[in-house]
């Protein structure tokens, strides 16, 4: 029996069941929605991870569409199967816009739904009060109240955040749009709201202050993505076909997938989530490709980063409390809710009795793809990052340190003049940036008894200690490693621990020399 095709780019429910595309069974969050009662609900969740297609879900089911929900949780349970008016929204092509053109998208959006639900209404310029006519004119002419579904809502505002002036004339439009939900209350059923980012409830949702935030609900921490027992049971098949097209085992492919697209986790505690943008196209493609970070270029993130002078070697590991991180980006102090909203950094351990988590990078394809946008701001280099890296990688894999400095002592060369190189913390970020494209462990100005060690590379077989220098010999280096005894950090290991001094060259702006000492 052939297996069913991927649903790549695929978010449309109705779609999915009718062609026969593999899905993933969330339809048992429905019934958690609906059981707990709640009316008005919001979810953040990072782009391509599913939100559009629950969203989508969500009006199948509203609609009464009880056949597409054959052989699926919520058929076990749900016995009425009501037809509900739906109104559904989608704002994530609202992009790109001027202000008249976002008035003409939204009055273009309610036209829409008017037409869907069979209504005929008098045109008027509000926004809000067109709204507010065809919630109440599907009530009556229904005499069922109204389910309003609202997918991507902060894509227009995403858009213009760094722009003031066009960020306040969008959210006064959108805050024109929603006000009538509360109005509206006796004629609503259930209100849906999806985003990338927490919203404030003073800028757009300003009137309904009765909104739950499902975000960090362990019970729906599942909600999108694709968790690790869903994997290994609905993607069974799947996973045993990839690796017989790729010549693997099972357990390989597995452990591969998890590398890559895995080790996100929305709450804690959590089960492990993987992309699922990336891995369906990873096994429609039969290859681990970076889908996910390539299919949209963080240009925002990266000068955010800048923004707040923050190195690569800092991002990630960072001990945090929940106000640090889940907080709407308009009040936001620090670079983390950007980097944990948008999916670039996510919780790995967490106390929610103490309010304390650990916020990292999920996975290999994030960590590669971060590191590879932000090593041009260290290097004035136009050659692809990672295959310029990818020269160094069979020296590092096989732990020849030696080797790999001098490939990388090669490439510095051929760099272009780049300002900011006459101090080691450039260098430090340099190598590391370049290491971790190869998925190289490596730790930043690592504390020891007597000081810190600029980086300590942790490889299969042995402990490196790096110490770096500017302009003075490699000696230097390794005398203050022998000075400061870094070394005695790593007793109790069970890996040997190899001392690597480098001294750098401010005129050549490459490595001068190096010495390597067991």
């Amino acid at each position: 029996m052939a297996l069913q095709a991927y649903p790549v780019g695929i978010q449309t429910f109705e779609e999915i069941r009718t062609k026969n595309y593999l899905y993933i069974d969330k339809t048992m969050y429905i019934s958690r929605l609906l059981s707990d009662e709640l009316k008005y609900v919001f979810l953040s969740r990072p782009r391509r991870f599913g939100k559009s297609l629950f969203t989508s879900t969500l009006k199948s089911y509203f609609e009464g569409r009880k056949d597409l929900f054959e052989g699926l949780a919520i058929n076990e349970t749900e016995t009425k199967w009501t037809k509900y008016p739906v109104l559904h929204f989608d704002l994530s092509t609202a992009k790109h816009r001027t202000e008249g053109e976002f008035k003409h998208f939204i009055h273009d959006m309610l036209s829409e739904n008017e037409r869907c639900l069979g209504l005929s209404l008098p045109y008027s310029d509000n926004i809000s009060t067109r709204l507010m006519m065809m919630i109440r004119t599907a009530y009556e002419q229904t005499g069922q109240q109204v389910v309003v579904l609202i997918d991507e809502y902060d894509a227009p505002l995403l858009d213009v955040a760094h722009d003031d002036s066009n960020l306040d004339k969008m959210r006064q439009i959108m805050r024109n749009f929603y006000s009538p939900l509360k109005a509206c209350d006796p004629y609503l059923r259930f209100v849906y709201i999806t985003g990338i980012t927490k919203f404030s409830q003073l800028s757009i949702f300003s009137e309904l202050n009765n909104i739950t935030n499902i975000s960090l609900d362990v019970r729906f921490s599942g909600i999108c993505g694709i968790t690790q027992s869903e994997i290994e049971t609905a993607m069974k098949e799947h996973v045993d076909n990839f690796a017989e097209c790729t010549g693997d085992t099972s357990e390989n492919v597995l452990k591969k997938l998890k590398q890559n697209y895995d080790g996100y986790h929305f709450t804690w505690p959590s089960e492990d989530i993987y992309n699922p943008f990336s891995l369906m196209n990873s096994f429609r493609e039969k290859f681990y490709g970076a889908y996910w970070f390539g299919s949209g270029t963080p240009t925002y993130l990266i000068n955010v980063l800048r923004g707040y002078n923050v190195q690569p070697s800092e991002i990630g590991n960072k001990k945090v409390g929940l106000r640090m991180f889940d907080v709407p980006l308009e009040t936001a102090t620090s670079y983390l809710p950007l980097l944990y909203q948008s999916g670039y950094l996510t919780i790995k351990r967490g106390n929610r009795m103490y309010d304390k988590y650990i916020l990292d990078i999920p996975n290999k394809e994030v960590r590669i793809g971060l590191m590879d946008a932000l090593l041009p701001n260290y290097l004035n280099q136009s050659n692809n990052t990672t295959d310029i890296a990818l020269e160094i990688s069979d020296h590092l894999i096989e732990e020849d340190i030696d080797g790999a400095l001098r490939e990388l002592q090669r490439f510095l060369k051929s760099v272009p003049y780049v300002n900011g190189t006459n101090s080691e913390g450039h260098w430090q970020q340099v190598i590391y940036i370049i290491f971790t494209l190869l998925g190289a462990r490596l730790d930043v100005e690592t504390h020891t008894a007597k000081g810190r060690v600029d980086m300590v590379l942790y490889g299969e077989k042995k402990i490196w200690l790096f110490e770096l220098k500017l302009d003075k010999d490699a000696d230097a280096a390794i005398s203050q490693i022998d000075k400061m005894e870094y070394s005695d950090r790593f007793t109790y290991s069970e890996k040997p621990v190899v001392k690597v001094g480098i001294s750098f060259d401010s005129n050549e702006r490459t490595l001068g020399e190096w010495i390597i000492e067991e």
